[in-house]
């Protein structure tokens, strides 16, 4: 059991007054042995036998005075009785109850379910009369029927049409090559020249262009003899004379000049 601070030090305070108190009681009791000693060894004398020896009475009465005031300057204390506090009593707190829920609103569903639907079955399939149908039985006004026209067959198609060619006119093909250039016969070169002609449905050449040639000169020579000179028998749609192209490569040899 802990004992309170407060009363440690007022049992100490206690201590120290009984032990001052003993230590002054030793002390008297000490001083008044020695008197009497004294008295003891006096020789005794007629003068002195009747008196009491004032020293002796001035001490006893200041070892008394001391004793007294040295009781009168220790602190009184006063003790105090500790009484314990009274014990603790704990009990469970009980907890705050959960807020109220909100009322919720049941909206019951009054409405009746469908009901199921039934398989609708499918409508026959109702046969068509034919494209053509043969009328059988007599055309009377009174049997009801009507004559269908005859039947007629579509056309047959058209064939493709058929396509010629534009060729040289023989009768121009001597007079096809075009000169030869001096500048290449001094320099001993040889060429061709490869052109994309345009010819009318008369026949004759309305445009060329050029798609190789070894030389510039080559290239010159040829368009300017082509535009002159070049006669073709025209290509032809399904026996009429039309415009067409026709693509020719002209050969410069110096043994066919």
């Amino acid at each position: 059991m802990a004992i309170p601070p407060g009363s440690r030090m007022r049992e100490d305070a206690t201590d120290k007054k009984e032990r001052a108190m003993r230590l002054m009681a030793m002390a008297a009791g000490q001083m008044t042995a020695r008197h009497m000693t004294a008295r003891q060894g006096a020789s005794p004398s007629r003068y002195g036998a009747g008196r009491r020896s004032p020293l002796g009475l001035g001490g006893t009465v200041a070892i008394h005075a001391l004793v007294v005031g040295a009781f009168l300057l220790i602190p009184r204390e006063v003790i105090e009785q500790f009484t314990p506090a009274p014990p603790i009593t704990t009990y469970a707190v009980p907890d705050d109850p959960p807020p109220p829920l909100d009322p919720v609103d049941q909206q019951i569903d009054t409405r009746l379910p469908a009901p199921p639907q039934r398989p609708t079955a499918a409508d026959p399939a109702v046969p068509l009369p034919p494209a053509n149908p043969d009328l059988v039985g007599s055309s009377s006004p009174g049997d009801g029927l009507i004559p269908m026209p005859p039947y007629i067959p579509p056309p047959p198609p058209m064939p493709d049409p058929v396509l010629t060619e534009a060729t040289i006119d023989p009768r121009a093909l001597a007079a096809f090559q075009p000169d030869y250039p001096g500048a290449m016969i001094r320099q001993g070169q040889e060429g061709k020249v490869t052109v994309r002609v345009t010819i009318s449905a008369e026949g004759r050449v309305t445009d060329i262009e050029k798609i190789a040639a070894s030389d510039e000169s080559f290239w010159l020579a040829t368009q300017r003899h082509a535009l002159r000179k070049w006669r073709f028998r025209p290509a032809t749609r399904d026996g009429v004379a039309v415009a067409a192209t026709k693509i020719l490569t002209v050969r410069f040899t110096l043994t066919d000049r």
